[in-house]
């Protein structure tokens, strides 16, 4: 949801996380990964202008950060 968010491809974010692409396509088919590459991806994510929202009555979620000029 993040990368699309983002308009970015598979080959993109893993670019960005400075992972392999099958790393990103496992995530998203809900694969389990070590937590540090969690981290890279969550990090290159917010680079990019996610902002992740913490659980609350609604459960997490994504937005994008407002772009400032």
């Amino acid at each position: 949801m993040a990368r699309v968010a983002l308009g970015l491809g598979v080959r993109e974010l893993a670019a960005l996380a400075k992972v392999a692409p099958a790393t990103i396509s496992r995530l998203e088919a809900g694969e389990e990964l070590k937590e540090r590459t969690i981290d890279d991806i969550q990090s290159a994510l917010e680079t990019a202008g996610i902002i992740f929202i913490d659980q609350n009555g609604n459960g997490p979620g994504v937005r994008l950060r407002d772009r400032q000029d």
